[in-house]
């Protein structure tokens, strides 16, 4: 079975993804490792024979597709991460890398350990390939093997001391992640009702927001017997019947504002609304505001659907190609809005794939470009940091003319589990068997302590100052704690944990910062112990 294993890559690579998803199912205590069990599979089969180490390519491929995916879905929201609390999760970020950087130069140098070991344990004991490779590059000769004996004894530790931590903080502190995902705004339910305004102040309907202190929206408004969706610049009188849509505690607010509610469904006599999907690339990218439908076409989006969660459309919301939104309009107007919208279920299963090339291509580049470190030598972004930079920002602008980055849901999910298995597979089977050979060595042992220690103390900071002093979403805490160890494997548990995209948004935050800050780092370390 080894010798046929030895010769078929392929097939071992396929037989570790399905171990490893298998024994992922497997529940201790009410948790899963989830799709990281691929990574301890790919070690214990490697470790049987270290023919079975699969081909650089595979983890190199599954970690540029992971992180691109992940960077574009991110990228609007790694904007407003930043904008609201940029500057404290990433100097924590910062700050949690450097103290790990100080423990291995204050512990390697009390207990004897070389400068190529040391540096190699710190890149695993953070989980970060690209810094290893920079050490690597530092080196020659029989001095290049050490790092990566370092790296793979602290690497399990280093994904452990990620998901254990999380798992037991998670069931102490009771996270209720339904709950934390509506108070972010994420899966909140929307309702709608009708009133009839008995106001005779005639509130604009633009203005109704802001009179009422909510975020509901006016969807058709019935007036003279005539129904027609609302617009902008429409004043509601006396006698008219509204439907609105919001949170159901903001609705309540806005219909004691505005009158009389009334227990009844709107009528579709003469406006009608159905769900359409978002296939047309020619509208996304772009705001509701700028493609001006109720103004222009008559015909309105109440509600976005993206992924699992329903999300309320105003005029900043910003269509995703794979949405599915819901549509008011004149019954003779459906016609048209179809066909504004696309609404083809085939083509939100595909992707541009020109696009989707161009702007990895691009990632790519930016990982190969040196930049100068202070004191000589220099730092590359490398398959992970580049992809990721340039897919945040891609993702932040969602398109360049003719060149729509974002991605359909369903594919951008696709791709980033296609490479999240990938790249478990790969590194877990290349890292098994140098893992089994260094416990021969007394010496591992110290390694594997000092390792645990620096992955322990950045879990645990992460965790405990991003919930209790910054007061964040326990689910963005987790991906926090995944991106400051730049680790996807720990950022798959936690959406596993999750459900919702709050993970996605704090790895992001903080993972370009963290990478690029480990891999001069690991240089640092190299030098003050060599």
């Amino acid at each position: 079975m080894l010798d046929l294993l030895a010769d078929n890559p392929l097939l071992t690579l396929l037989v570790v993804i399905a171990l490893g998803s298998l024994a992922g199912q497997v529940r201790v205590a009410g948790v899963s490792l989830g799709v990281s069990a691929v990574l301890f599979v790919g070690m214990a089969v490697s470790a049987l024979d270290d023919r079975l180490a699969l081909p650089e390519i595979v983890y190199l491929l599954g970690l540029t597709l992971f992180v691109y995916t992940i960077g574009i879905e991110a990228g609007s929201g790694f904007l407003e991460t930043l904008r609201r609390r940029g500057l404290q999760v990433n100097l924590l970020a910062l700050t949690v890398v450097t103290v790990g950087a100080v423990e291995v130069v204050v512990l390697g140098g009390l207990l004897d350990l070389d400068g190529p070991t040391a540096a190699g344990m710190y890149t695993g004991a953070l989980t970060n390939t690209p810094a290893l490779a920079g050490v690597l590059e530092s080196l020659s000769g029989s001095e290049a093997a050490q790092p990566v004996v370092g790296y793979s004894l602290a690497y399990p530790i280093g994904v452990l001391g990620i998901i254990v931590p999380i798992a037991i903080l998670q069931g102490r502190w009771a996270i209720d992640h339904t709950a934390e995902a509506a108070a972010a705004g994420l899966g909140r339910a929307i309702d709608s009702v009708v009133v009839r305004v008995t106001r005779i102040d005639h509130p604009v309907v633009r203005e109704l927001g802001a009179l009422t202190g909510t975020a509901v929206e006016v969807s058709r408004i019935e007036s003279g017997g005539r129904a027609d969706v609302a617009r902008a610049q429409d004043a509601l009188k006396a006698g008219d019947v509204v439907t609105l849509l919001g949170d159901s505690d903001e609705l309540d607010v806005a219909a004691s504002y505005l009158g009389v509610t009334l227990h009844q469904a709107p009528s579709r006599a003469q406006l009608d609304y159905r769900r359409m999907f978002v296939s047309n690339p020619n509208i996304v990218g772009r705001t509701l505001r700028e493609l001006a439908l109720r103004r222009e076409h008559g015909i309105v989006i109440t509600r976005i659907r993206r992924g699992d969660a329903d999300v309320l459309a105003h005029s900043d919301s910003v269509l995703q190609l794979g949405d599915r939104v819901r549509v008011v309009a004149p019954k003779e107007r459906m016609a048209y809005a179809e066909e504004l919208l696309g609404d083809s279920y085939r083509e939100v299963s595909e992707f541009d794939i020109l696009t989707f090339a161009v702007g990895l291509s691009l990632g790519l580049l930016l990982g190969l470009v040196p930049f100068p470190l202070p004191g000589g030598g220099h730092l590359e972004l490398g398959f992970a940091g580049g992809p990721l930079v340039v897919a945040l920002a891609l993702g932040a602008v969602g398109r360049t003319g003719p060149f729509v980055w974002q991605l359909p849901y369903g594919v951008g999910v696709t791709l980033r589990e296609l490479g999240v298995v990938l790249f478990l597979a790969g590194i877990g089977t290349r890292a098994g068997g140098a893992f089994a050979d260094a416990f021969s060595d007394p010496d591992s042992l110290l390694v594997l302590a000092v390792g645990a220690l620096v992955t322990l103390t950045a879990s645990l900071t992460v965790l405990l100052v991003g919930r209790r002093v910054l007061r964040l979403p326990f689910g963005q805490v987790m991906g926090m704690t995944a991106g400051v160890h730049t680790q996807p494997a720990a950022l798959a548990f936690a959406d596993e944990q999750a459900g919702n995209q709050l993970p996605d948004t704090g790895y992001a935050s903080v993972y370009p910062v963290a990478m690029i800050a480990k891999i001069a780092l690991a240089q640092i370390v190299l030098v003050a112990l060599g």
